[in-house]
């Protein structure tokens, strides 16, 4: 499969929300694939930036703190780039629900800005747009196919779909090469684990090295699916160096899916002490829960020959171990 990304040799690469979880370990594999990579990200507290995330690469690419809602800012830096990754976003379910307006403006308008710059100053570029599975709600059947409704049960979901459905309409009207991936449970290295905005399994991994027990909400069988970061970045290459991904919509996922009991007792051995323990579900987040979730990810695998390649337990395994080195850099200080 590598053999395909020589097309990213000296060409530029734009990266919004570069210095997040995903975009961070996107840009490394860029840089090894011999891109020029410029990162754009606001680096606000509440979202996913983090430049210890670059820490090993700062020197090799270039950051622009910016905000994707500065229309002008975008406008300038979409010029000249000959791909963009458009991972920039809020990703929490609850903040969504506490500030719609917030959602709104980052999730949803910022993503047609960002399009019309594309269209008017670099209608060549190639896109790729970070989506959610949160958009199909609570599943009518499993594993969810891309041809399943779509019912979001929060702001964050309906602001999510109309964002990837911009990129779609804009592939398909305007001739902007365009495509979206809808990204299950996401974790590894560099992801956000000093609260729940970015995923739960950020806090499950902090409470374990702290040696504080992981609350398991609910009865913990409802069952999910989770992709290692590296297999993620996969994926967002292939869509963006096979012109078979234009205007396409592709979910990720993985299978067997696993219940979260199972998924904490795993971790439990993985780090070698702690525990775990059910509790009651949150009223705030019970009323946005969607039970049981896992892809089918077929259509990906048939299209562009992508499936995961990194087992749960060899990924957490890496992940946890990449906690207990950098937790100083990740929760114990400020951000930088």
């Amino acid at each position: 499969m590598s053999e395909d990304f020589g097309v990213f040799r000296q060409k530029r690469v734009l990266i919004t929300g570069g210095l997040g979880f995903i975009g961070s370990n996107l840009a490394q594999r860029l840089l090894d694939l011999g891109s020029q990579v410029l990162l754009v990200d606001s680096l606000i507290p509440e979202y996913g930036g983090n430049l210890f995330n670059i820490e090993e690469i700062r020197t090799r690419l270039r950051v622009n703190i910016a905000d994707v809602r500065d229309e002008h800012g975008m406008r300038y830096l979409v010029q000249g780039e000959d791909y963009l990754f458009n991972l920039a976003g809020q990703t929490s379910h609850l903040d969504s629900m506490e500030n719609p307006q917030t959602d709104l403006e980052i999730n949803c308008r910022s993503q047609l800005s960002i399009l019309e710059a594309c269209r008017r100053y670099n209608p060549k570029i190639r896109i790729v747009f970070a989506s959610t599975r949160q958009i199909y709600g609570a599943p009518d059947y499993l594993p969810v196919d891309e041809k399943h409704p779509l019912r979001p049960v929060d702001v964050n979901g309906i602001n999510k779909m109309a964002g990837e459905w911009y990129h779609i309409l804009y592939n398909n009207v305007h001739g902007l090469r365009a495509s979206a991936l809808r990204l299950t449970n996401t974790y590894g290295p560099r992801m956000r684990v000093k609260d729940a905005r970015q995923t739960f399994l950020g806090v499950w991994i902090r409470r374990l090295v702290e040696g504080k027990p992981i609350d398991v909400f609910g009865n913990g069988l409802q069952r999910r699916d989770f992709n290692y970061v590296d297999d993620v970045v996969e994926a967002l290459l292939l869509c963006a160096a096979n012109p078979k991904a234009d205007g396409r919509i592709f979910n990720l996922g993985a299978e067997p899916p696993i219940s979260l009991k199972e998924l904490a007792a795993l971790m439990v051995e993985l780090h070698g002490n702690g525990e775990y323990r059910i509790v009651p579900f949150p009223p705030d987040r019970k009323a946005i829960d969607i039970g049981d979730y896992y892809a089918d990810y077929r259509v990906i695998q048939s299209t562009l020959g992508w499936a995961p390649k990194v087992g749960l337990r060899e990924g957490l395994a890496q992940t946890l171990q990449f906690y207990k080195r950098y937790r100083q850099q990740y929760w114990e200080v400020e951000q930088q």
